[in-house]
């Protein structure tokens, strides 16, 4: 099942999306800030990855390719982890350069946004990033999310140090930047 938006469309990764993965995944620039580097990825991990992915009603992630709408063409990928249903859970995205400020990335987070706050009746939802990431800072503020928690100088970056964000949105934010749309969950009782 795919997840529409206005511009692009979130599909099911598929075998012939791991070259391009792994390609967005090497990519310094849109993985620079990832702790996880060199950037080393090779099509046997994907491959691996792929083959492996178990079928459970129990997921705890959902991994989802971006095409464009009109042109078809591959975008990025958008997913979620750490799934702790009705609760939270952890959001992901990188796009190619081409898309960088074409309004993509907004609509593939606010597509999946709604599938986690509508679908999976989550409460909050967060993402990590770092402060010299302006573009992806400013980006999450637009959509909604407040900076939750700073790492200060915990990522090294480029030959400088910047703080590790952790960003987040409760349910109660979306809905309210959502007036269209209804929550039909009943409100949870929040012990703060």
């Amino acid at each position: 099942m795919a997840l529409e938006g206005k511009i692009v469309r979130l599909r099911e990764e598929r075998e012939a999306d791991l070259q391009f993965l792994i390609d967005l995944r090497n990519d310094m620039d849109t993985q620079g800030w990832s702790q996880r580097l060199p950037p080393d990825y090779t099509l046997d991990m994907y491959e691996k990855r792929h083959r492996e992915r178990d079928f459970t009603m129990e997921r705890k992630d959902g991994r989802f390719t971006i095409v464009d709408k009109e042109s078809g063409e591959l975008i990025g990928t958008i997913g979620y982890a750490e799934l702790e249903p009705r609760l939270s859970a952890t959001v992901g995205i990188a796009i190619t350069k081409k898309y960088w400020g074409s309004g993509a990335a907004m609509d593939a987070i606010e597509t999946l946004l709604q599938f986690l706050y509508q679908g999976l009746g989550l409460q909050v939802v967060r993402l990590w990033t770092h402060s010299g990431n302006e573009r992806a800072v400013g980006s999450a503020e637009k959509i909604g999310f407040k900076v939750a928690l700073r790492q200060r100088e915990g990522i090294f970056y480029d030959g400088r140090l910047y703080d590790n964000l952790v960003m987040d949105m409760t349910r109660e934010e979306y809905f309210e930047r959502h007036p269209d749309l209804e929550d039909g969950l009943p409100s949870m009782e929040i012990d703060r």
